[in-house]
């Protein structure tokens, strides 16, 4: 079967793949609300096309952070590759290489960062970080990423308690045997009686994290500080009183609070809030490349994609992850060409409306 759109690789995904890890994958906090308006709220948004542009000749490239990228979407740093493809990370890492774009890996990767960075090492790779109970654990991660070439730190800030997954709960869902958390492989005692949360024992994050924590990071790192899971103004704000190098406005893909806004209606006041001062990302919900297009005309500089990724991985590994990518690169192209834009330049606010749907 043809692989046309995104959707094509979600449905065999779902497939495919056994009903826990599916569940795990898909899951949303509590009913899913936030989850689902993530999709939902792209399609409240309608593009205003302009004609007679000679679009014959379209660039997709773009800068995040100052490196140049093939297109504006990138992958976004979601956990447990390994799941869905025996390569996991490394296959994701090699996928994204190839497109010239870039990986955030995730701290609750199935492969370590070094294997990642052996497998693909002229990729561009940001590092996605939580702040732990104890520091030095993710002190050790900063200076074993920054050792390793990864560009920036994207710390995930939307957590200091993990969201009700309700299925993840009825499934009891934890890592099969054979598959560890790497990047932390002999860090924690495997003692049976200590209840375990995604890979790690319990209770590991710290909920007492604040923004005196982007001091201390700013402190042992030269290395741009990203903060990912802003989604209102008055944050953004005090994140650019920081000295942070951007933000990813997210909603961490439905999975933490349940009734919050849609990450592509958190990001336009947060672009205005900014005002040029950082560069602003968006995750959560894009399927399409019209979708990716919306969010550069609310004002964001690239879009990062979770569970697409994941999709692409179950289908056929790397070339699975490529292909999602390949199509979305394609999309956004056409959908740029059809609405005059022959570069990302061109793109801006008086590209889209909002509709009542």
């Amino acid at each position: 079967m043809a692989m046309v759109c995104l959707t094509d690789f979600e449905e065999y995904a779902k497939e495919h793949l056994s009903k826990a890890t599916w569940d795990y994958y898909a899951a949303g906090a509590d009913e899913c609300c936030t989850r689902d308006d993530n999709l939902l709220a792209y399609k409240r948004i309608r593009l205003r096309p302009r004609i007679l542009r000679d679009v014959s000749v379209s660039d997709t490239r773009t800068t995040v952070q100052g490196t140049e990228i093939s297109f504006p979407v990138g992958i976004a740093p979601t956990a447990f590759h390994c799941l869905a493809w025996h390569e996991g990370e490394v296959a994701t890492a090699r996928a994204t290489e190839a497109l010239n774009t870039c990986y955030i890996t995730s701290t609750y990767s199935t492969c370590s960062v070094e294997e990642i960075v052996a497998a693909a090492p002229s990729g561009y790779r940001w590092f996605q970080l939580y702040v732990y109970r104890e520091r030095k654990l993710s002190e050790q991660l900063v200076h074993r990423v920054e050792a390793l070439g990864y560009k920036a730190l994207v710390l995930t800030v939307d957590v200091p308690y993990t969201g009700k997954r309700r299925n993840d709960i009825r499934n009891q869902f934890r890592l099969p045997p054979h598959l560890k958390v790497k990047n932390f492989e002999g860090v924690f005692q495997q003692e049976t009686s200590v209840p375990e949360e995604y890979g790690i024992p319990a209770n590991t994050l710290d909920p007492s994290i604040s923004w005196k924590d982007i001091h201390w990071l700013q402190s042992i790192t030269r290395l741009p500080i990203i903060i990912k899971g802003i989604l209102t103004k008055e944050d953004a704000e005090v994140a650019v009183e920081h000295g942070v190098q951007g933000i990813i406005v997210s909603n961490h893909g439905g999975r933490q609070l349940d009734g919050g806004p849609a990450s592509i209606d958190a990001l336009a006041e947060i672009v205005e809030t900014v005002a040029g001062r950082i560069e602003v990302y968006v995750d959560g919900g894009i399927r399409t490349g019209s979708d990716v297009l919306k969010a550069l005309a609310l004002g964001a500089k690239c879009v990062f994609i979770g569970r697409p990724a994941v999709w692409g991985l179950a289908y056929k590994g790397e070339e699975g992850v490529r292909e999602v990518l390949q199509i979305l690169n394609d999309e956004f192209r056409l959908s740029m060409a059809l609405s005059g834009c022959r570069n990302v330049a061109e793109i801006n606010r008086s590209l889209v409306q909002f509709s009542k749907l």
